[in-house]
């Protein structure tokens, strides 16, 4: 299972093969691990190795040590889209092929406060329907969001069902508004209060605060959310995208004829 002769570090090799495996799911979340000693037999390498091997699992999430148990297989993080593709939380998780659960806790039309006016472009005390939703992926909370929609664009979406749909897709289909953009924000918080109790995590434990700010294609926001994410059972992937000017290289290839290695980039 370790290649002796190749420059490749040895931990590095075993903490491959034991990524690999709990990804193929040859071990599970909540598998105890086989125990250093084991580890050390198995691979025919020192407990140094093992050691580092398995604290790399630890920094990457994949494993959890328990003190006088050993190590054992960590739940897998949710993986939710950041930037580039400007999908919901639901659309995200279906295309994961996990089953996404929402709780509506609140749904109502109230007026605007100054600081969700400032973000949807309103004046302050325009009326604005308000989601309270906890959302949860195999029985476990994930993320608790707040929604602002203004009532203007959107006049019955304090009495739509959202328990079992995208608001996103409800948005498109049923009134016609199409998102275009997007902007968001994300920040370190450390869990506090009512959140923590309905994420079902200590106080103090960190989590992802994720702001958001979506467009119509003429740039007419028309909706905010704020979101709390468990930080220990999400990662957010960001896709960048290299763009540059159709000029860019404008007076550094010469008579160079054209071509297609340096093209503009396309999204």
């Amino acid at each position: 299972m370790v290649d002796f002769d190749s420059p490749i570090p040895y931990y590095i090799q075993v903490k491959d093969v034991i990524r690999g495996q709990i990804r193929d799911g040859t071990w599970s979340t909540g598998d105890r691990l086989p125990s250093e000693a084991e580890l050390c037999e198995m691979f025919s390498v020192s407990r140094t190795v093992i050691r580092q091997a398995l604290q790399d699992l630890i920094h990457e999430g994949l494993i959890k040590r328990r003190k006088g148990k050993g190590s054992f297989v960590a739940p897998q993080k949710i993986n939710e889209q950041l930037v580039q593709k400007l999908t919901g939380f639901y659309q995200d998780m279906v295309e994961q092929g996990l089953n996404p659960v929402t709780k509506v806790l609140q749904q109502q039309v109230i007026p605007a406060s100054p600081t969700v006016a400032n973000y949807l472009s309103l004046r302050p005390g325009t009326p604005v329907t308000e989601i309270v939703r906890l959302r949860s992926v195999e029985n476990v909370p994930i993320m608790l969001v707040t929604t602002y929609v203004p009532v203007a664009y959107c006049p019955h979406l304090v009495d739509d069902d959202l328990s079992n749909q995208s608001l996103y897709t409800l948005l498109e289909d049923q009134y016609h508004l199409y998102i275009a953009r997007g902007r968001r924000t994300i920040q370190a918080v450390a869990a506090k209060g009512q959140g923590a109790k309905l994420l079902d995590i200590p106080k103090g434990a960190p989590m992802f605060r994720l702001d958001s700010i979506s467009y119509l294609p003429d740039g007419t926001p028309i909706e905010y959310y704020f979101a709390y994410h468990r930080g220990d059972r999400t990662q957010f992937e960001v896709e960048l995208v290299r763009t540059r000017e159709p000029n860019a290289f404008a007076g550094q290839l010469g008579d160079l004829p054209p071509s297609n290695h340096f093209s503009p980039d396309t999204p």
